[in-house]
Formats: C-alpha cells, sequence, structure tokens
C-alpha cells in the first residue's frame, strides 16, 4: 500500500456537506469518499498514477 499524506483541504460549506451525504450513501468517510472522487477523476482524463510492480508478483 501506497504512503499516505495528510494536507488541508478547504471548501465551501456547500461542497462538503454534498461530499458528506454522497460518502454516507457510499458508506465510505468523507475523506475516502474525496480521494475516491479524485482518483476517478484522473482515470477518466488518463493521468492517474502508474502502478509499482512489485518484485515478488513478478514470478
Amino acid at each position: 500500500m501506497s504512503k499516505k499524506k495528510a494536507f488541508a483541504l478547504r471548501m465551501n460549506e456547500e461542497m462538503l456537506k454534498a461530499v458528506e451525504k454522497w460518502a454516507a450513501d457510499e458508506f465510505r468517510s468523507t475523506n475516502g469518499q474525496i480521494e475516491w472522487m479524485l482518483m476517478q477523476y484522473l482515470k477518466d482524463h488518463n493521468r492517474a498514477p502508474k502502478k509499482k510492480v512489485n518484485p515478488k508478483e513478478e514470478k
């Protein structure tokens, strides 16, 4: 699993409430929902990070 790095994110209250509602609907944390949303956007625009190959899994 990749290392996680914390940083502050500021957004308006209405947007945060919408994300929190969506997260609850999907049984995710708010943070998990934001990560999922960002990854979906990255994938949709061919900008997702490349997966690292684990040498143990190559065999």
